[in-house]
């Protein structure tokens, strides 16, 4: 895989995406997926990360098990995919692209449902 391009890697992020399993797609089908070529310098600060190829993904919003009736949404629950940190990680490791991406991807909705990491990896094992 050569083509690295924005769109190009928005829609393997798709392909990868679609691939999960339906259930945990649809339950997830509230939660955005945004792609941006690095996290924001406030972000990196917030989070105590020094160098912008230090963060893959991050999701951003509040998990279901603290939400309430009640709550007013300001913002929508929102999974951020760091591009280029994972292109970096993914051309210095042995793993697919693809195998990347899912990784994260389910790391960081897993959180929106405030799941376990062994919940997450057994969901990947389904991918």
């Amino acid at each position: 895989m050569t083509d690295l391009s924005a769109d190009h890697f928005e829609s393997v992020v798709r392909e990868v995406y679609n691939s999960l399993p339906e259930a945990f797609r649809t339950l997830s089908k509230d939660v955005h997926i945004r792609v941006v070529d690095y996290a924001d310098d406030e972000t990196l600060a917030r989070l105590g990360i020094s160098h912008p190829d230090g963060l893959l993904g991050l999701y951003h919003g509040v998990d279901v098990t603290r939400k309430s009736l009640f709550d007013v949404a300001t913002q929508p629950d929102m999974v951020f995919l760091y591009r280029k940190p994972m292109i970096r990680y993914w051309r210095e490791g042995s793993d697919s692209l693809e195998k990347v991406i899912a990784h994260v991807l389910v790391h960081e909705i897993g959180h929106h449902f405030g799941l376990s990491d062994d919940d997450m990896h057994a969901l990947e094992d389904e991918a």
